[in-house]
């Protein structure tokens, strides 16, 4: 594919360089495909309390059903309180039950990311103190097991679908309009037309249980189903059906009354002009129907979220249209170049053609590719420090090898032509033999003595030998026609340019397969964007003077001197900072079970200032538990913290402990 760089095409490129640089410049930080970022309580931390509520925090907003988020107790059994909710933002909570015994506790999560990905996990937290636990199954089977393997053959199959129908339309519109009437690129477009037809049923079947259960025992839920169709992936799957039902008229008017009128010979200029306007509705109508269908996957996956999707969206289109056009085209050339028939051969201009196209594709390719693969990435290091980066070094490098055997199939074809033109001068000179007469030598012996051979090469009744009975006619018609089409592709196959141009045409149809399925990974996977920043946001930071006074823990024994006076007064306060703080309180017995008492005060003084005591009264919560919100510490400093602790009538004890709040 060497070429000139023209001025224009200098221009262009700068023009592109510069488009980029803009985006670079005026971009935000945004991703798609959505990462745990936080939760807490923290993965692997152990509190000192029972959590009233269990929150986790993503990378961007999820869709979450009944049994998106749940907590498992050490015996395995779920300890949750209804259902999970939306607490502000990308935070999402449940909360649990009260009274929760010590041990190390299993958070399982569930969601469908807004690109249409299901994300699932699980980590553990502790209550006291670890403990052994038997939940070995978290039961998120989403996106995975028999049915996401399903659904990722079904995503490849549409890809498939969808190159074969658009790119194989394209070319014979494009490239070759006598190939509207080649019965093997009519079976070609019209396969890929039914299998992105079965690929995109199945698909919808497969949603509701690749999101959810993972089983395939869920496939055929109509609830489920009924679910699907009420997002947005399963929108984009139901346009994508009905764009297909206009796919189908537009593949029975190709195939039909333009192909027909392709095979007219001698028809006047007002049929010609007539066909010249049916391509061009043909073309009109299939670049709709085709980025139509583009469209369904842009408006439901990666394109659809993240950074600049009013921009990504049309991006994407383009996308996989040149895609299509590129790889569509090539498997029809394949075709054609391996099974058109004799009488109507591929001629190197239909071959020329196709590689200006494939020229235009790949340029679109590369211009949309760059923008993608900074979308997704967003930085260098990303190309080698997450599995996104690393499958996309796996696809350029594919790229690479298709675009060096495009460029010797070019060659290839510049040999054809060259052969071609040399064929015509020799023909017209009548000073040399062509391989046409070579091949019809050895035909001749093929037929039977005493039957003549005519200049086309076809066998004939000998002199003098009285005509056939209608039958025999018929099958010598038969014979002649057999023998006339051999000899018709001995002569083509007998072209080393042509043999060459299959043979490098064949091994780049090979890569492009191995293309499709590393490109439907890619979609699949998380974005190196979003990876690194859901690193960034669950690495443990960097701490700082703001940071030195957190959530402070006093633990005080009282004993009243009464029955059951003995016991452990214990008291959370959150920031622990200057200004308003969230105070909880627990009693327990000597045993260590919750204790209800019948009344318990606090007092704060900071002996320094002469400030205090400054009284809290907390509210009863639950066996053992009081808490009081905004309780205000007006300045920093070595405060003392009383509790007074009352078991009876009678029996009554303040005990107190100092610390630095602030």
């Amino acid at each position: 594919m060497t070429r000139t760089i023209t001025p224009r095409l200098r221009t262009l490129v700068l023009l592109l360089l510069a488009v980029t640089g803009a985006l670079f410049a005026g971009a935000a930080p945004a991703s798609a495909h959505a990462a745990l970022t936080g939760s807490d309580p923290a993965q692997g931390v152990v509190v000192d309390r029972a959590p009233t509520q269990i929150s986790l925090t993503f990378s961007e907003q999820v869709a979450m059903g009944d049994d998106s988020l749940r907590v498992l107790d050490p015996k395995g059994k779920p300890v949750q309180s209804g259902r999970p909710a939306n607490v502000s933002g990308t935070t999402y909570g449940v909360r649990l039950r009260a009274g929760l015994a010590d041990g190390t506790y299993t958070v399982a999560y569930q969601v469908v990311s807004a690109d249409s990905h299901p994300v699932a996990g699980a980590y553990t937290f502790s209550i006291g103190a670890p403990s052994r636990t038997v939940v070995s199954d978290t039961g998120a089977g989403a996106g995975g097991g028999a049915v996401g393997g399903l659904y990722a053959v079904g995503r490849y199959l549409s890809y498939a679908g969808f190159i074969v129908l658009a790119g194989g339309a394209a070319f014979v519109l494009a490239c070759w309009r006598q190939g509207a009437g080649v019965r093997a690129l009519q079976r070609l477009v019209v396969g890929g037309w039914l299998t992105l037809t079965a690929a995109t049923l199945g698909l919808l079947l497969l949603r509701g249980s690749y999101t959810s259960s993972g089983r395939l025992a869920d496939v055929f839920d109509l609830d489920l189903l009924g679910q699907v169709l009420q997002t947005k992936t399963g929108a984009a799957l139901v346009s994508r059906l009905l764009l297909l039902a206009a796919a189908a008229l537009f593949v029975a008017v190709l195939f039909g009354a333009y192909a027909r009128r392709e095979e007219e010979e001698g028809a006047d200029e007002d049929a010609a002009a007539e066909r010249r306007d049916l391509g061009f509705g043909l073309a009109v109508g299939g670049v709709v129907v085709g980025a139509g269908l583009a469209a369904s996957w842009a408006m439901a996956e990666h394109a659809s979220t993240g950074l600049q999707p009013g921009v990504a969206m049309p991006v994407d289109i383009v996308h996989l249209l040149a895609v299509a056009c590129w790889f569509g085209g090539l498997t029809a050339l394949l075709v054609a170049l391996y099974r058109a028939p004799a009488d109507t051969p591929l001629g190197t201009d239909a071959v020329r053609r196709f590689s200006r196209l494939a020229f235009g594709s790949v340029l679109a390719l590369v211009a949309t590719g760059a923008y993608q693969s900074w979308r997704q990435l967003g930085s260098w290091s990303a190309f080698t420090d997450t599995r996104y980066g690393q499958l996309l070094l796996v696809k350029l490098g594919l790229v690479a090898v298709m675009v060096g055997l495009a460029w010797i199939s070019r060659r290839w074809t510049g040999r054809l032509a060259e052969g071609a033109t040399a064929e015509e001068a020799s023909g017209a000179a009548g000073d040399a033999p062509s391989a046409e007469a070579e091949v019809r030598a050895p035909l001749a012996a093929t037929v039977p003595s005493g039957a003549a051979v005519t200049e086309a090469g076809e066998a004939g009744p000998a002199e003098g030998e009285p005509p056939a009975d209608p039958g025999r006619a018929a099958q010598l018609a038969r014979q002649r026609a057999a023998v006339e089409t051999a000899r018709r592709k001995r002569v083509r196959n007998a072209d080393p340019g042509r043999a060459g141009l299959r043979r490098s045409v064949l091994a780049e149809a090979g890569v492009a397969v191995v293309l499709l399925a590393v490109t439907t990974a890619l979609t699949q996977t998380e974005p190196g964007r979003t990876e690194q920043e859901a690193r960034a946001a669950t690495a443990p930071a960097a701490s700082s003077p703001a940071d030195t006074s957190g959530a402070l823990t006093l633990d005080m024994p009282f004993d009243t001197g009464g029955k059951n006076g003995k016991g452990l007064v214990r008291i959370d306060l959150d920031p622990a900072r200057v200004g308003a703080n969230e105070m909880h309180l627990y009693v327990q017995r000597s045993d260590g079970r919750p204790y209800d008492i019948p009344e318990v005060k606090v007092a704060l003084t900071l002996k320094a200032k002469k400030i205090g005591p400054l009284p809290v009264a907390p509210e009863h919560i639950t066996t053992g538990h009081w808490a009081a919100n905004g309780v205000q510490v007006p300045m920093a400093g070595d405060w003392e913290v009383a509790v007074t602790v009352r078991t009876s009538d009678i029996d009554q004890v303040t005990v107190s402990k100092n610390a630095q709040i602030g």
